[in-house]
């Protein structure tokens, strides 16, 4: 899966180097050297990560209009460049990671891998992979019954159960992971439900080894689309 990057600049011979180093972090990138251009491009199209260079004028304002746009942006994170501008100004514009210029190769790599990971972690958190394979619920008066999974998640799975299960009385899950020998079971509880049968479970606990596991194929089949 490769992320997309904008980066805010007419800084070419900066540029080039984060195009480099971006590029090898397997994120698109695109640049722009007028905020205003920036800003309707940020608001009509999805950008992971966006490089800001705070020596460029008229960055100020884009800033602000960003942190207003809130989750409209759809950005994470702000990263902010300038050799003018301090690690207290960066943060209160709004940036998660910053460093200046002149841009060195092994921060920027160390900054944008670590900014990378951020966007990657936030997806696959809450990423969630449809699929189809039985599972069985348990309740709390030892009654087994089972179900359909339809989607799963880091946080929990929504199932679809045919013969009127209370959900009340939902206590344990566990099922196959597709492709896998591996089985999950996990203490959970009911996030929601309906008169259908729908039934969205959150897990409360699951041994770490288990989380560990669900974590990685869940990062295969995000990455395998």
């Amino acid at each position: 899966m490769t992320l997309s990057s904008m980066v805010v600049s007419r800084d070419w011979q900066e540029v080039s180097v984060l195009e480099c180093i971006l590029g090898g972090l397997h994120m698109n990138v695109e640049i722009e050297t007028e905020p205003q251009r920036a800003m309707a491009r940020l608001t009509n199209s999805k950008i992971d990560a966006m490089i800001v260079d705070c020596d460029l004028n008229g960055t100020g304002q884009f800033l602000r209009e960003v942190q207003q746009a809130g989750p409209r942006a759809n950005t994470v994170p702000l990263v902010i460049m300038g050799g003018t501008h301090g690690k207290g100004e960066a943060e209160a514009m709004g940036a998660m990671f910053a460093f200046e210029k002149p841009i060195s190769v092994e921060q920027a790599v160390r900054t944008l891998s670590a900014a990378r990971n951020m966007i990657l972690d936030g997806r696959l958190r809450y990423h969630r992979a449809g699929l189809e394979v039985p599972v069985t619920l348990k309740g709390r008066r030892q009654r087994h019954v089972g179900a359909q999974l339809i989607n799963l998640s880091q946080g929990g799975l929504q199932v679809h159960v045919d013969d009127g299960f209370d959900a009340r009385d939902l206590l344990r899950a566990s099922f196959e992971l597709p492709g896998t020998k591996s089985s999950v079971k996990a203490d959970v509880e009911v996030a929601w439900s309906d008169d259908r049968g729908n039934v969205g479970i959150r897990f409360v606990k699951i041994p770490g080894s288990m989380q560990h596991t669900l974590r990685v194929w869940l990062a295969q089949q995000y990455f395998a689309n």
